[in-house]
């Protein structure tokens, strides 16, 4: 539906919030490609350097990245996720395995004393999803489900604030994954994570939490290379 036509500024605002809306509502996911600049003047009813200046607002604040010849991305789900993406992008892969390690064994404990079944049927749902992804052998299938799936264990712990900072670092978690499965999925490279999921649903906090930090690693030359992932 067309935006109202107030004065500029305000109007641009209203464009600002409406992609953000777009964004955060995982209608554009991480990796997505937007509508183009004539899409948008359309779809929105304003002027096309009201669009273009949203974009670069959206842009500055990390959740765009504009590719010249190629298009504007999602780059982050929140301002805040822009923030981590880039502060992180460099940091060490051993380090941002340990702060996963750490953030979803917390998480599962909690996951197992609070979930509901609403939770669990979720949780289940997106196993599913995500072994369908890795026979399929397709990695960024795999990498979306996987995060997806680890991202509703975490929300099962029914703790705002973790699941926030948690989906907050959700692409620097997936660019590790990405990093570390290669191009190619490979049985070594596999994690089962049946035993997780029945561990939380059995209310087993101390197996879930378990579980849920066994990602053991080992550096090879140039990156971090865990001996189960995922």
């Amino acid at each position: 539906m067309p935006l109202i036509h107030p004065r500029r500024a305000a109007l641009s605002e209203q464009v600002i919030a409406t992609l953000r809306q777009q964004i955060a509502s995982g209608e554009w996911p991480v990796g997505a490609r937007i509508p183009t600049e004539p899409e948008l003047v359309e779809q929105l009813g304003v002027a096309r350097n009201t669009v273009r200046e949203a974009v670069r607002a959206l842009a500055h604040n990390g959740l765009l990245d504009i590719r010249q010849g190629s298009g504007t991305y999602v780059a982050a789900t929140s301002e805040l996720a822009g923030v981590m993406h880039r502060r992180f992008a460099d940091a060490d892969p051993r380090h941002i395995a340990e702060l996963r390690s750490t953030l979803e064994s917390t998480a599962a404990r909690l996951a197992a004393e609070r979930r509901t079944e609403k939770d669990l049927g979720q949780i289940e749902a997106l196993l599913a999803r995500r072994d369908g992804a890795w026979e399929s052998g397709d990695t960024e299938a795999f990498v979306a489900t996987d995060a997806t799936f680890h991202l509703a264990v975490v929300a099962a712990s029914h703790n705002d604030v973790l699941t926030a900072l948690y989906a907050d670092l959700g692409e620097v978690m997936r660019e590790w994954l990405r990093g570390d499965l290669g191009p190619e999925l490979t049985p070594e490279t596999h994690m089962d994570h049946a035993r997780l999921v029945a561990a939380i649903r059995a209310g087993d906090a101390e197996t879930a939490g378990a579980e849920a930090a066994g990602y053991p690693f080992q550096c090879r030359p140039g990156r971090l290379s865990p001996s189960a992932r995922g």
